[in-house]
């Protein structure tokens, strides 16, 4: 007899959600426990009538491909599931049948996600009018499919959609916005890079289509996008690609994103995003990232004081700038050139975290500039200013530890210091920083190894171990520093280390 409790249907779900939480993995990901619910959920599926349609709910809600439907299609069932069955099963077998149709849809209302990444099975489908709607409850779908079959994307549109990741823009892609009303993220991906005139148009009329958007993600948008955008107040998080569409109106003057919180740039070159920040407010902003392939020194200051200039001095949290160039395509800065702009982000007073990665040219910071900047930042807990150029360091202890006195909060920094002209005596200092765990000095030099490993050791005893550029002599630190915390294991007393074998 079946307990009370089963009768509940809030326990019951909550009984199957355990057994379905390996059945939610990818394919290629744990395959094992992946079958295993899947098969407890068919054994519970068929147990008894209470239990039959919430097991079969979780069992479709999530399916990769086209093969679990069709094989619920009496003539293709042998092809799919026999033991040779090959990849190209469908090449020449005869489309759906209004019967089996019928067929094919019979779990399709309980499918909430679905990932297409395959083309091979379209023509099967032949038999469906251009309206309808194969998965009326579809709340997911990862759309990975090329030309010329995006054709059928119409078919796996549903107003329940909410989240939608298509890797390239098509024809099709334009009537998202009416059949998904209900649509809150939307991803254009990578095969959207270089867009021709035509389909950076019809990314923008997708686009514009969009009135409940969250969550965007898509390559570089025309003025009347950006603009649609800047009035969607719903745009919680907007990210944008590669791409080379410019927003070159001059009289262009935006509305403020007013609720934007997060502004990520995955771009070539700065020019869009510094356009952008130009003509846009973003009073709610607490990330910002860019990844950009080149960006001239020049470029790097404007930027910056773009972003400063667009309302977010009183929210902004979190930076993050990589400027790399894999291809070689930026030109040389001469070796005494540096950022100097580090003083756009004093402005930043709810900084938490800050990341300025630039190959080809570093950040100018010098004690008193890294004193102002720490006092201006009382929030910051992530801090990396990388020197890629091996440039004479201009910082010294006695300013990094002056520093971290108005930073308590502080756990990761990447600086670049003057290890060689030692300004402090850890025996004579009676400050700690103990939050900070993660230290690294990248190209910087080091002579007196154990001075410095007693310095990291007494005022940074959260350091286990000092990152650098793979220099010999921070290997020697790392190992005296690691002896240190080793000999100081209360209730020992530290004895001189052992000298090295003559």
């Amino acid at each position: 007899m079946m307990h009370q409790a089963l009768l509940v249907p809030e326990i019951l779900l909550d009984i199957f959600a355990h057994v379905n939480e390996s059945a939610n993995l990818p394919s290629d990901d744990n395959n094992c426990e992946r079958l295993l619910s899947q098969q407890s959920l068919a054994s519970l599926a068929t147990t008894c009538k209470t239990f039959h349609e919430p097991a079969m709910d979780l069992l479709w809600a999530n399916i990769e491909e086209l093969e679990p439907l069709l094989g619920c299609v009496t003539r293709l069932h042998p092809m799919i599931y026999c033991s040779d069955a090959e990849p190209s099963w469908s090449e020449g077998v005869e489309p759906l049948s209004e019967d089996e149709a019928r067929q094919f849809l019979r779990h399709a209302t309980r499918v909430r996600s679905i990932d297409i990444a395959s083309d091979k099975n379209f023509h099967l489908l032949t038999v469906f009018p251009t309206e309808t709607c194969m998965f009326p409850r579809l709340q997911s779908l990862l759309w990975q499919v090329e030309a010329p079959n995006n054709i059928y994307l119409h078919l796996f549109l549903s107003d329940t959609l909410l989240f939608i990741y298509l890797s390239a823009i098509h024809p099709a892609s334009k009537s998202i916005g009416t059949r998904c009303a209900s649509l809150e993220a939307l991803t254009i991906g990578d095969a959207a890079e270089d867009l021709t005139v035509d389909e950076s148009l019809l990314l923008a009329e997708t686009v514009r289509s969009c009135t409940q958007l969250t969550h965007l993600g898509c390559p570089p948008l025309e003025w009347e996008a950006w603009n649609h955008l800047s009035n969607l107040p719903t745009l919680i998080k907007l990210e944008i690609g590669s791409g080379s569409w410019p927003l070159d109106r001059h009289d262009l003057e935006f509305s403020p994103f007013l609720n934007v919180t997060i502004l990520n740039f995955y771009v070539h070159t700065a020019s869009y995003t510094i356009t952008a920040l130009q003509r846009s407010e973003f009073p709610s902003l607490l990330q910002f990232e860019m990844h950009v392939h080149v960006m001239p020194l020049a470029q790097a200051e404007q930027l910056f004081r773009a972003l400063s200039r667009c309302n977010t001095c009183h929210t902004l949290e979190h930076i993050v700038i990589f400027s790399f160039d894999p291809d070689g395509d930026s030109d040389e800065e001469p070796f005494g050139n540096s950022l100097t702009a580090i003083t756009q982000f004093l402005h930043f007073t709810q900084l938490r975290t800050l990341g300025l990665v630039f190959e080809n040219y570093p950040v100018y910071l010098d004690n008193d500039l890294l004193l102002e900047a720490m006092s201006s930042w009382p929030h910051i807990r992530y801090m990396t200013l990388a020197n890629h150029q091996r440039r004479p360091p201009t910082i010294t202890f006695r300013a990094l530890f002056d520093g971290l006195q108005l930073c308590p909060h502080l756990d990761s920094l990447q600086l670049h210091i003057d290890a060689v002209n030692i300004d402090i005596d850890p025996e004579t200092e009676s400050f700690q920083h103990t939050c900070l765990q993660k230290f690294n000095v990248g190209f910087s030099n080091v002579e007196d190894v154990e001075a410095i490993a007693r310095i990291i050791f007494s005022m940074l005893p959260g350091v286990e171990q000092v990152k650098h550029g793979n220099e010999d002599e921070w290997i020697k630190v790392n190992e005296h520093l690691k002896y240190l915390k080793s000999s100081a294991v209360p209730g020992r007393r530290i004895t001189p280390e052992p000298a090295p074998a003559t």
